[in-house]
């Protein structure tokens, strides 16, 4: 008789709906810190729990896989009302722990998709609030990682993306990449990359309407930085951005530029090995440009000897052909250019 009154196994959608009942006690008691502090206690515990539980079903474990329909289940319940929002709210109530498989969890559901859909994607678009929300976390020493995490993986949604470069947060990443926090600098120097190249048709559009300050604070900002790591990193993603097709008509333009020409030879002329290499990248932009104007063909000229000299000592530490033809072809352009009469 026993085993007819055993609880009945709970469904991934039993454990979302749990898990947002709590957040909504842990919602009201953050409020009423009146409510018994035993209780309260007890409640955030079984909070934890059931965000472990949720982790599990997403990612499984060492002796389980994850179950693709449960997986369907729990995605479908959890994005039906407002749980993401409450988890947001309420991950500052969290111990450490939970805070991590929160974030985990988050995560993954933007990857999830239900009868070939990202529904993930869908709820953002009607919630897209929730950006302000997230990127303003980088400000908060003790939820940055978090939220810059749940952040990172949103802007994988290409509506997402675009809502944050047509708004004034991507400006926002010009102080982030430089906060005195190291790890958190870091994940917004990531966060940063993963905004202007995964999305290669919604970045062109950015940059060709937003070149001129986009670029003016790029290179007085990061480029010239006092920071070694903050220099590396940005001219390492400006390689990146110029490199890519889809920004073709943005690198024309860029590379028409005297101040941009002399941040990138004043570059080339670092003792940082790793920022020369990447400098060159972008440099040989300049000189390849079979119509350049005439006053970048002019200080080329002007600075030939020195820019010579310059490049014969850039190596990699490894051997690198392509780099080496690289190089030679630059060195060729600059030898043979002369000098023109200025419009």
């Amino acid at each position: 008789m026993r085993g007819l009154f055993k609880s009945k196994p709970r469904t991934p959608a039993d454990i979302v709906r749990q898990t947002r009942d709590l957040l909504l006690y842990a919602d009201r008691s953050n409020s009423f810190p009146d409510l018994r502090e035993s209780k309260r206690e007890e409640k955030l515990v079984e909070l934890s729990k059931s965000i472990r539980d949720l982790k599990l079903i997403l990612y499984g474990n060492s002796e389980a896989e994850p179950v693709a329909e449960a997986c369907a289940q729990l995605t479908q319940e959890f994005f039906k009302e407002d749980t993401l929002r409450r988890l947001l709210t309420s991950l500052p109530n969290l111990n450490l722990e939970a805070r991590k498989d929160a974030t985990q969890v988050v995560a993954n559901l933007q990857r999830q998709q239900v009868n070939s859909r990202l529904i993930a994607s869908d709820y953002l678009e009607s919630n897209i609030d929730l950006m302000d929300f997230l990127i303003d976390g980088f400000e908060n020493t003790d939820m940055a990682l978090h939220y810059g995490t749940m952040f990172r993986e949103c802007i994988r949604h290409q509506i997402v993306a675009k809502y944050v470069l047509d708004s004034q947060h991507v400006k926002k990443f010009f102080y982030y990449i430089q906060l005195p926090n190291f790890d958190i600098a870091a994940d917004a120097a990531a966060t940063f990359k993963e905004l202007m190249t995964r999305h290669k048709s919604t970045v062109a559009e950015f940059l060709i309407k937003n070149e001129d300050w986009f670029f003016a604070d790029y290179n007085s900002k990061l480029l010239e930085s006092s920071n070694y790591i903050t220099r590396r990193q940005a001219i390492k993603l400006l390689g990146d951005i110029l490199l890519d097709r889809s920004n073709s008509a943005v690198m024309t333009k860029y590379v028409s530029s005297m101040d941009n020409l002399r941040i990138l030879m004043n570059l080339l002329r670092e003792s940082s090995k790793t920022i020369q290499i990447e400098a060159f990248h972008v440099f040989k932009l300049f000189v390849a440009n079979q119509n350049k104007p005439s006053d970048i063909a002019n200080i080329l000229v002007a600075n030939r000897n020195k820019l010579l000299r310059l490049l014969t000592d850039i190596k990699p530490d490894k051997e690198d052909e392509r780099f080496e033809a690289d190089k030679a072809q630059v060195v060729g352009e600059i030898a043979n250019l002369k000098l023109r009469e200025l419009p």
